[in-house]
């Protein structure tokens, strides 16, 4: 294993693992985020090559997301029959992401871990009591692991001195063919999935969990995401893809809850993760898609898997519950297993 740190423009550092299969990752200091993910000489993840492109293009893309990932309704939230509001996104009037800027333009201060099973970089960082409207002083770290048998691993962690509301995730955007040129519908994608959490024109969730059943949303059995985009199913329609929360039927590390794999069936990626569901993002862009690596980034160019607690669970209890009592951690952990033809 090795780690080397390298200048990333604006004062950020790019730091690069490399395991003994080649596998590499690249990792930042903006925004705690992966930037590259490399396999068999093939990029496999959304980025750009500077601090600068990140912070006037897409902020989101592979960074750590918090305090709490997705939408809040108006920014409203109750706590302890209290109610805060927070800062709003102007263009829709929720909360999106845990406030703008947040953790994914924050420079998270790090540390190297060096074993022979893996290599580590440890980022933390500070959101200050009131930050967005949020309570609590709140200490957060992301830990980033890239193992010998090709496992790169996300473990965040938090802890605040008063009650407040936490539910981060990881904004990876995988294409696995290599080419953001090319969307990503002839991927194969499957998911351990029975119920997804239907939105409303806004994205908000409706607060019901529907079943995937005779939906294009049913991925029990692996099949092309293209069956999502040619189809005139109502809720890919809202969104041009999806953009929805799925509730996992199981969780656990020791469980593979889902797959992709490339065109060309070189490449999987499978997730395994302790948190209840994923947002999966089919990078809905449009037109209006950035230059990436030289490259124009093609509409549904990349997909994510946005493991987390529903977004909705302030409201929905059924979602599950991202109230973080005072001096209580509060960790997650998702992995993402690398593997080669040769390997599966």
């Amino acid at each position: 294993m090795s780690i080397t740190i390298k200048d990333f423009g604006q004062g950020y550092h790019l730091l690069v693992l490399t395991n003994k299969h080649g596998l590499r990752l690249a990792v930042t200091d903006l925004g705690a985020r992966i930037v590259s993910l490399k396999a068999e000489n093939r990029e496999l993840a959304l980025g750009f090559d500077s601090a600068q492109e990140y912070l006037e293009k897409d902020a989101y893309i592979g960074a750590s997301i918090g305090r709490t990932a997705g939408r809040i309704e108006d920014g409203h939230f109750t706590l302890d029959d209290r109610t805060y509001q927070l800062s709003v996104d102007p263009a829709t009037g929720h909360s999106l992401h845990g406030g703008s800027p947040g953790f994914e333009t924050k420079k998270w201060s790090y540390q190297t871990i060096e074993d022979e099973q893996g290599d580590t970089v440890l980022f933390t960082t500070e959101s200050p009591d009131g930050e967005h409207g949020f309570p609590g002083n709140l200490r957060v770290e992301v830990r980033y692991t890239l193992t010998q048998d090709d496992i790169w691993r996300v473990t965040t962690r938090g802890i605040s001195d008063q009650t407040t509301l936490f539910n981060p995730t990881n904004h990876v955007y995988f294409n696995l063919s290599g080419d953001i040129t090319q969307p990503i519908d002839q991927h194969v994608l499957w998911l351990d999935s029975e119920e997804y959490a239907p939105l409303r024109a806004d994205s908000i969730p409706l607060g019901k969990k529907s079943s995937v059943a005779n939906t294009p949303f049913d991925f029990q059995e692996p099949r092309q995401l293209a069956t999502v985009f040619e189809s005139d199913f109502d809720q890919k329609v809202l969104v041009d893809g999806i953009d929805h929360p799925f509730f996992l039927n199981e969780q656990g590390l020791d469980k593979v809850v889902a797959f992709l794999v490339s065109p060309d069936e070189k490449i999987k990626v499978s997730v395994a993760t302790d948190a209840p569901s994923i947002v999966v993002f089919t990078a809905n862009f449009g037109e209006n898609t950035p230059e990436m690596r030289g490259k124009n980034l093609s509409d549904h160019g990349g997909i994510t898997f946005e493991t987390q607690i529903a977004p909705g669970a302030e409201q929905f209890s059924d979602f599950g519950d991202i109230k973080l009592p005072p001096n209580t951690p509060f960790e997650t952990t998702t992995e993402f297993k690398i593997e080669t033809r040769k390997d599966f």
